[in-house]
């Protein structure tokens, strides 16, 4: 079988690829940043003494967490258009519903580094006169986003895998182009494991830095 296979396709199928690629690490960028900046605000929530706050904190991450990403990312782009009366694009769906999707995850990540910072280094904070919100900012998250870097980074790799997800509502990503180049070429055997391979190299890459960064920061602790 893999005698059979063609590799003279690749080479004019590259654009394809490329320009799909390019959303996929566009799209896990902007969700990761969004998802850690919502993420931290619903952990803080969920830590915080306003009971309402925490407890609609609470229900987003579970529902968030409960539901499988393609019936959300299918959801969303089939349902919003028919409340706001006008479709919004497979590009700026995925958009969206990564972002709100992913902070979820963050959420429970960021929580955890929260909590792992030492209890004196919050009443130290408290003691300065700092508010709650203050402490968070200026005391705890610097020292909990350093405890959690490996794992938001873990978190970011699963982030880019699950984007070929978004081949269900048709956005163009790494997968829909080896699709559209596999149909293309009449090739979609070699496109599929060229794709394969592609978000095999880069996710073992990003596996191995986050393995080395790890280490150094168990050496710094």
């Amino acid at each position: 079988m893999l005698g059979q296979l063609d590799l003279s396709v690749l080479k004019p199928s590259l654009p394809f690829l490329w320009t799909g690629l390019k959303f996929s690490a566009n799209l896990t960028l902007i969700a990761m940043s969004g998802g850690i900046a919502i993420g931290t605000l619903l952990a803080m929530a969920r830590l915080g003494k306003s009971r309402p706050l925490t407890a609609v904190a609470s229900a987003y991450v579970n529902l968030m967490r409960s539901i499988p990403l393609l019936m959300v990312i299918l959801w969303f782009f089939l349902v919003i258009p028919l409340i706001i009366g006008k479709p919004i694009g497979a590009e700026y769906s995925a958009l969206i519903t990564f972002t709100a999707f992913e902070a979820a995850y963050y959420s429970e990540i960021m929580r955890a580094g929260i909590q792992s910072v030492a209890k004196g280094q919050v009443m130290a904070g408290y003691a300065l006169g700092m508010t709650y919100w203050q402490t968070m900012a200026l005391v705890v998250l610097p020292q909990a986003f350093r405890n959690m870097i490996p794992v938001l980074l873990t978190q970011t790799i699963i982030l880019f895998q699950d984007t070929s997800l978004v081949y269900a509502i048709g956005a163009k990503d790494l997968l829909k182009a080896a699709d559209i180049a596999g149909k293309n070429y009449n090739r979609p055997v070699e496109m599929y494991l060229f794709s394969a391979v592609i978000y095999f190299a880069l996710c073992y890459t990003l596996s191995s830095i986050v393995k080395r960064l790890q280490i150094k920061l168990a050496v710094v602790r």
